[in-house]
């Protein structure tokens, strides 16, 4: 049996800012995230485009929420989506993945990876 992963929600890509180094963007030696999904915040940091606005969503996310969403650039994502449910892997949605998914009316996930209720 292969171990739980994130269930593709989409809820974290329409909840939360993604800041991240400016080293990531693949204008920068060694960087993947495409420039343009980018915006400039200071001299060293940059945020994923529409992750800033009200309310936010990213612009590489495809799909409807809560249904079947994916990561258009996953292969290629920055740090910060990628440290984000950590614990998916071993079917465990995190404090930060459980709020995104109640912003999205998603019923929370328990902590065999299954969606459920919460006592």
């Amino acid at each position: 049996m292969s171990a739980p992963t994130c269930h593709g929600c989409g809820a974290c890509c329409a909840a939360y800012r993604v800041d991240f180094h400016r080293a990531e963007v693949d204008s920068a030696p060694g960087g993947t995230v495409p420039a343009a999904l980018v915006v400039p915040l200071t001299a060293s940091l940059v945020r994923l485009r529409g992750t800033d606005e009200s309310p936010p969503r990213c612009v590489a996310l495809v799909g409807e929420i809560g249904v079947s969403a994916a990561c258009s650039i996953y292969a290629l994502r920055p740090g910060p989506c990628h440290e984000f449910g950590e614990l998916a892997p071993l079917g465990i949605a995190d404090d930060a993945c459980q709020r995104a998914r109640r912003r999205h009316g998603l019923p929370p996930l328990a902590a065999d990876g299954a969606a459920g209720s919460s006592a």
